[in-house]
């Protein structure tokens, strides 16, 4: 069975191909070269007038685990407004920012994305985490797992244990955590806070351990480049929120010394102290630090204007900012020798001076940093905004008109404290596929996703060709999942499972005697049953795909 997609207007970077009317073929869930002459054409597809882009992918989005069940607990008034009734393939569900698992799903699918990857799983929760992201149809998935606060790397730095050690225990963990790869949270400061600490910039040391995040940073940069994981090192760094702490994130660029190193939701890491409120965008020093380190990638984590909810293993940022909680409450929870989690529901106003100035922010980094295939977009779902939300960013990355009005909205304060307006560049499509799809596979070592290219998955998403391009992006005309058309006219038409991405990186097998004794002593919990077992995956109906690393920059 052949499927050919004719007259379509193809946005396809990592193959080069900017608005070209081109056919493409589908054959077994593979994008394929024509047919051979004995192959005969079973269905076409007129997409004239259309654009054609690779299925949308998402880097950073907390869709599953522990701190997403936190909240959506916490939050009951928030699954009472947003009800979704079942159909004859749909499951019922509620929520937004805590959406339950099906309908991330179906509204991830409905926006043409088709690969989305949770951040932040703590290897204690991995289990329950993806067995839970395995009720999440339509879109292929994949887990960062959390290190840099877990107790036994600490006393392995501590003890300056050397780095091949300190290597075959990420990679003990990853393996048994099946994750795609490693993402530090505030290094060593969850930890601290646990002693009473309440800050810990980067040259600082952890009173428990007297290490600092350099320290951290460096040692888990260097176990990925070593182990040849595909994704860098995927970073939530010190001080997040916190007024002049662009800073320390120039500071943590310089400390991987040239060292691949992806940096997260940098929206909140791009702050100065400046001006009568001691708070002032320093978006532009970023932007420029990072179009000068190639070896830097981002993603924005870009703020709206809107009611969600705050989820972060980042206790200590977390626990600052809890006075803040709109509704007022909020959970602050402790995982012995792992890690933390903090929920606060927040709701970002646009009268608000720093609310107003956390927005320009974010679209003057999307501006400022030249370079698209280095910077991704994201809302840090749901900390700054659901990942609805997308439709309406990109409408104001590609329209300056657009942007200008809504600029005009804001705090007038904000306004003066920020040069939004004075930037005059616009997004086009080819621009939108890099950050949507083909930079997010490139980074994180997709080969099959993210493009159009021979022996692709055929995961494609077609616009129809629309001037207001958050009505084009919040509505495709048909996505294709796997060869499957699986929306069309905004209906889903057809529910399948994604596959589950996991990195395959290699360990010295006599690690696992000194994690014994640690499990032995320390968790109270066999160390046999904390490793995920393949079968497990199996039997959930779960298919797993193995990434190896491609990359070249290592």
């Amino acid at each position: 069975m052949i499927t050919k997609l004719e007259n379509g207007r193809i946005y396809d970077p990592i193959n080069k191909i900017n608005g070209k009317i081109k056919d493409l073929f589908i054959k077994n869930g593979k994008i394929i070269d024509r047919p051979k002459r004995n192959e005969k054409i079973s269905k076409i597809i007129n997409f004239k007038k259309k654009i054609i882009m690779a299925g949308g992918i998402d880097i950073h989005s907390h869709i599953a685990g522990g701190k997403v069940n936190l909240a959506r607990l916490l939050l009951p008034e928030e699954h009472r407004k947003y009800l979704y009734s079942s159909s004859n393939i749909l499951r019922s569900g509620s929520g937004l920012g805590t959406c339950s698992s099906f309908h991330i799903g179906y509204k991830y699918a409905k926006l043409g994305y088709t690969a989305v990857f949770e951040p932040a799983v703590l290897p204690s929760n991995a289990r329950s985490a993806i067995i839970e992201m395995s009720d999440i149809p339509l879109i292929d998935k994949g887990t960062y797992t959390v290190l840099g606060n877990d107790d036994f790397l600490l006393k392995l730095i501590q003890k300056k244990s050397n780095q091949k050690k300190i290597n075959d225990y990420v990679a003990w963990i990853i393996q048994s955590t099946k994750s795609l790869g490693i993402k530090i949270v505030n290094p060593g400061g969850i930890n601290a806070f646990k002693f009473n600490q309440r800050e810990l910039d980067l040259d600082e040391k952890n009173k428990k351990y007297n290490i600092t995040p350099r320290s951290i940073l460096k040692v888990l940069t260097k176990s990925l480049i070593d182990l040849k994981a595909p994704h860098p090192i995927h970073v939530h760094g010190c001080n997040l929120g916190v007024p002049g702490n662009v800073k320390t994130t120039l500071k943590q660029i310089n400390a991987v010394e040239g060292k691949p190193m992806h940096l997260t939701h940098i929206q909140y890491h791009s702050y100065n102290n400046e001006g009568d409120k001691k708070f002032s965008s320093g978006a532009s020093f970023l932007a420029e630090k990072i179009n000068k380190n190639k070896n830097i990638t981002c993603d924005v984590g870009q703020i709206m204007f809107a009611q969600t909810v705050t989820a972060s293993a980042d206790t200590m940022s977390q626990y600052r900012n809890h006075h803040f909680a709109h509704p007022k409450k909020w959970i602050c929870a402790d995982i012995e020798c792992d890690a933390g989690c903090g929920i606060v529901p927040f709701e970002y106003q646009d009268k608000n001076f720093v609310n107003s100035l956390q927005w320009a922010i974010g679209l003057e980094l999307f501006l400022l940093i030249k370079d698209p295939w280095r910077i991704y977009l994201t809302t840090d779902h749901p900390n700054g905004a659901a990942f609805t939300a997308y439709p309406k960013i990109i409408k104001l990355l590609m329209d300056r008109s657009f942007r200008n009005n809504e600029f005009a909205k804001i705090n007038k304060q904000a306004q003066k404290s920020s040069i939004l307006s004075n930037l005059k560049r616009e997004y086009n499509l080819y621009d939108i596929a890099i950050l949507t799809r083909a930079g997010p596979a490139k980074v994180l070592g997709l080969k099959n996703t993210g493009h159009l290219g021979v022996n692709a998955n055929a995961n494609i998403t077609v616009y129809s060709e629309i001037e207001d391009k958050e009505k084009m992006f919040e509505n495709p005309y048909m996505v294709i999942k796997d060869g499957e058309i699986v929306v069309k006219n905004g209906k889903i038409q057809k529910v399948l499972n994604g596959k589950f991405y996991t990195a395959q990186v290699d360990y010295d097998k006599n690690i696992e005697k000194e994690i014994s004794i640690y499990f032995e002593k320390y968790l109270g919990r066999n160390f046999e049953n904390f490793k995920i077992q393949n079968q497990e995956l199996w039997d959930h109906g779960i298919e797993t795909e193995n990434i190896q690393c491609d990359r070249n920059d290592y």
